[in-house]
């Protein structure tokens, strides 16, 4: 609040009803009010639930002037104006505001010109949109008659006192009093009034572009709450929006000058309700002890999901929520967005990006997506060849023709063999050393076949998933396969993956445990040449003191240490405490060697033998070389105590295909604050990628990169 408005709040505590000579001063100021009378522009708000208490909000310059030519159109009965990216629908007649995507409770929306000032907080309340037209007249006749001291009553009997244009205020009727006894003075403290939008301390945004470039499903990890505020997944992809448009004004500024970008769309998908929704949690309630409630309520809401996560039934509810929500919204987006033609992405945090790590490997590709075979991984080349010989001919291939006849008797096909198991060959009649060839034999074939084989039964009846077999994901040392490099699927459990709608063009994940659950599953490496079937990229994000992240790349190339790819600053270049760090060890490395080689050189100095004076011209020529000879040992030495991290050129690395050759793991700077203790900010670091600039930066830059659009100035 301004010295002036603080002032005439001051004024009119102390008088409320201020003098002629207080009023004159006040109306000398304004002299030319009282002739000139401009209509107020008006600005549409909505009202949002913060924190328990209502709270209005104004919408962007863009939406309030479409709602406003809606509502001047005189036909806003049924009319529907969509808003904010089109993300929520404003119904007109209803004075309502609907979220597109997913559940929210409606929020009343105003045209709004009046506004006072609320009593806790210096945030300004808008009349409703009746009362605002009375105040509108009463305005209107006080300016063009230059008449004062109007008094109003609103219907909750709160006094309103226009002084000047300058000075009017608001009285809120004392608890208790009655109708004779209450005046303006004795009703508390009186409250600012303003007239227009533009007179009140309010941020309001220009708006998003109208055009869309790509589209990103971001899924949540454990729990309700997504950072340390206890907010959605929708409120916290509202950040991570947010935080995109600023940077693509600032580092793509040059595209959206030529008009070549618009925005991207990032949209929330959420699994925990409707996991929790299936009554698991008035089971687990009863069984809940009475005891610590809080953490006990916290531990079943939150951590219990990486349990559900690998739990039969319910990894089920969560593999089909998620697939089934992002089919839903990207069918939805198509229909509000017909125009749209780029492409999508999926982001994960936490154990999102294990669901959808889980999904991706078990989708189907089909090759006639594929111009060039030799590009494919060896799996999808298996595919189409097939496999023609019939079970006879497998039979006499093992030398076991004699039990065709069982087989035949049975109704068991190669694919229905492929799913028995010993007791089933043994309830057949076949002996213990025929039922291991056979075994062996249909199980080398199943793994050489990779996912194109069908899928087993569970006990339960439900379809097994295809997991891919380690001729994917694992180098085989021999055809058969190796003991020592396990199926993907070990320790999962057997689900049905449904398939996407979309063929996702990235694949981002936050924080991700991928690698830790593919290791306590029996994978020990994935194969270089294994990709996702229908997805191209993969980048590992992760914070370096995030407790539940892990990296990708040392399962794809375990034999080799390198650090992951360190991602720039947005603002380009280190944080200045990690050039200070790097800068330090190198002194401290150069000191070292320096001091190596002055001692190295003394001792020398010190074992030379002593030459007489008249023999130097002739050892002149043995002191160069010696000298030369000691410069190149000390280099050496340097050069061998210099560690790999120091030095800046490296060779480069292959990482696989998984994002398609390009590296995977990408870790973020820490904060200066961050570095002085990494137990502290463990838990922070694990939810901070939502307004990080760095992590919003690098997604954008990977999916603007796919259009041929790059940054302005590459960072570094």
């Amino acid at each position: 609040m301004s010295s002036v408005e603080s002032h005439q709040e001051q004024l009119s505590q102390s008088d409320p009803s201020p003098s002629p000579n207080s009023c004159s001063s006040f109306e000398l100021i304004d002299m030319d009010a009282g002739s000139l009378y401009e209509p107020v522009s008006p600005h549409w708000f909505y009202c949002k639930i913060i924190d328990s208490k209502e709270t209005w909000l104004p919408f962007n310059s863009q939406d309030s002037q479409q709602l406003e030519e809606a509502y001047r159109s005189g036909k806003d009965c049924n009319r529907v104006v969509p808003t904010d990216g089109g993300r929520y629908d404003v119904h007109l007649g209803e004075r309502m505001r609907y979220a597109v995507y997913w559940d929210e409770l409606a929020s009343e929306v105003r045209r709004c010109t009046w506004f006072y000032k609320g009593d806790k907080d210096n945030k300004y309340i808008p009349y409703s949109e009746s009362f605002s037209q009375v105040l509108e007249e009463t305005y209107m006749l006080a300016v063009t008659l230059d008449e004062w001291k109007k008094k109003l009553e609103s219907p909750n009997r709160e006094i309103i006192i226009l002084h000047n244009p300058k000075l009017m205020v608001h009285y809120q009727p004392v608890a208790g009093s009655d109708e004779w006894g209450s005046t303006p003075t004795e009703q508390g403290r009186p409250r600012t009034v303003k007239r227009g939008v533009e007179n009140i301390s309010v941020d309001i945004h220009c708006g998003e572009p109208l055009q869309i470039d790509h589209l990103v499903f971001v899924v949540h990890g454990i729990g309700p709450a997504c950072d340390l505020r206890f907010r959605s997944i929708v409120q916290c992809v509202n950040d991570f929006r947010s935080v995109s448009l600023n940077l693509l004004q600032t580092h793509f500024k040059k595209a959206q000058e030529n008009e070549q970008i618009g925005r991207v769309e990032f949209l929330p998908v959420n699994w925990h309700s409707p996991l929790h929704s299936t009554g698991v949690d008035v089971d687990l309630q009863r069984i809940t002890l009475p005891s610590i409630n809080r953490l006990r309520h916290f531990t079943n809401d939150t951590i219990l999901d990486v349990f559900f996560y690998n739990s039969p039934t319910y990894c089920q509810t969560i593999v089909d929520t998620v697939a089934s929500e992002m089919n839903r919204l990207y069918i939805l987006f198509l229909q509000r967005n017909p125009d749209f033609k780029g492409g999508v992405s999926i982001a994960g945090h936490s154990l999102g990006s294990l669901i959808l790590f889980d999904i991706l490997t078990n989708q189907k590709a089909s090759l006639g997506d594929i111009d060039d075979k030799k590009d494919l991984p060896s799996i999808f080349m298996n595919q189409g060849q097939g496999d023609t010989l019939t079970l006879e001919e497998d039979l006499k291939k093992l030398q076991l023709s004699e039990f065709f006849s069982i087989f035949e008797k049975e109704k068991v096909d190669k694919e229905a063999l492929a799913l028995c198991t010993d007791k089933d060959l043994q309830e057949m009649g076949i002996p213990l050393g025929p039922r291991k060839k056979i075994l062996n034999y249909f199980r080398s074939r199943k793994n050489s076949m990779g996912i194109n084989r069908p899928a087993p039964q569970s006990p339960a009846g439900a379809n097994m998933p295809n997991i891919p077999k380690e001729s994917e994901f694992c180098s085989s040392t021999n055809g058969t396969g190796n003991d020592d490099c396990l199926d993907v699927g070990v320790g999962q459990v057997p689900v049905r993956y449904p398939p996407l709608s979309y063929k996702p063009e990235i694949f981002f994940a936050f924080g991700s445990p991928i690698g830790m659950f593919l290791t306590v599953r029996g994978l020990k490496r994935i194969d270089p040449n294994y990709r996702f079937p229908t997805c191209k990229g993969f980048f590992n994000i992760y914070h370096p003191f995030d407790p539940v992240a892990y990296r990708i790349e040392p399962m794809v190339v375990p034999g080799v240490e390198f650090e992951p790819m360190l991602i720039p600053h947005h603002k380009g270049r280190k944080r200045m405490h990690l050039e200070l760090r790097d800068g330090l060890t190198r002194m401290s490395m150069d000191l070292k060697n320096n001091l190596l080689g002055s001692l190295r050189m003394a001792w020398k100095s010190f074992t030379r033998a002593q030459y007489p004076a008249l023999q130097a011209s002739e050892t002149a020529e043995e002191t160069e070389a010696e000298t030369e000879s000691c410069t190149e040992k000390l280099s050496d030495v340097s050069t061998e105590e210099i560690p790999v991290a120091v030095k800046q050129e490296a060779p480069p690395i292959h990482v696989g295909m998984l994002n398609g050759g390009q590296r995977i793991d990408y870790v973020l700077q820490e904060k200066p604050i961050e570095s002085f203790n990494e137990y502290l900010f463990a838990l922070q670091s694990h939810l901070c990628y939502w307004e990080s600039e760095d992590t919003v930066l690098l997604v954008l830059k990977e999916i603007y990169q796919t259009q041929g659009i790059f940054l302005d100035q590459p960072l570094q």
